[in-house]
């Protein structure tokens, strides 16, 4: 009984981890198009709902170590913990980079694009995929997609390689495109960065089901 009761609260923790990746998926999602369509309201809101993922990952971070102290869990029962405690953090700071990202959203409401945002928005949505994937893979225990998940990874660094020279030009050529291509490198840096978050969750969906620590972030 006592076992039954453990795996449903292991189980709960989990069901915890999935609702706050839905809520950071969304968040990016989010941020990218407020960022497009210059929605200081939904920027906004982007800060405003970042307060319910700080307190979600306190939330599980919490349940996890009750499941600790008051159980004896099996070594198996450990990386399940582990590995939930760890993915919750990379969400966070993802979650984190989607208010960046709507900060200068809102610093930049009354100012004219240098350029249309095309790249941003395809790095966008291959990072909010990436995090879709790699959620999936961390619920089926799916070590194959979890690989493949990270190869998307490379997709992302390109993009960013090509939009940091594209707007490092547009500053050559124009001072007065500095500070708002700046803030867009910023854009390109957080979407790279919250990939690399994305490679970690699927770097302990490995090592959940394998048992073993690989680094594909390189």
């Amino acid at each position: 009984m006592a076992r039954k009761v453990f795996e449903a609260n292991i189980q709960e923790l989990h069901n915890d981890l999935i609702r706050m990746g839905s809520i950071v998926e969304k968040q990016i999602s989010d941020c990218i198009d407020a960022l497009v369509t210059q929605n200081t309201k939904k920027a906004e809101n982007i800060i405003i709902n970042d307060d319910i993922v700080d307190i979600m990952e306190r939330e599980i971070e919490n349940k996890a170590i009750k499941l600790i102290a008051m159980q004896q869990p099996l070594a198996i029962d450990l990386r399940n913990i582990f590995t939930t405690t760890k993915i919750v953090t990379d969400l966070e700071r993802m979650a984190d980079h989607a208010v960046d990202v709507a900060k200068i959203t809102l610093r930049l409401k009354n100012e004219k694009y240098i350029k249309q945002l095309i790249n941003i928005p395809i790095m966008g949505k291959i990072v909010v995929r990436m995090i879709k994937d790699a959620l999936d893979a961390y619920v089926a225990g799916d070590v194959e997609t979890a690989y493949a998940v990270c190869k998307r990874d490379d997709e992302v660094d390109k993009i960013y390689k090509e939009v940091f020279k594209e707007l490092l030009d547009l500053m050559i050529e124009n001072q007065n495109t500095i500070n708002q291509a700046t803030q867009l490198l910023f854009i390109c840096k957080w979407l790279e960065r919250i990939a690399d978050h994305t490679t970690n969750i699927c770097e302990w969906t490995i090592y959940l089901v394998t048992g073993e620590k690989t680094n594909l972030n390189e």
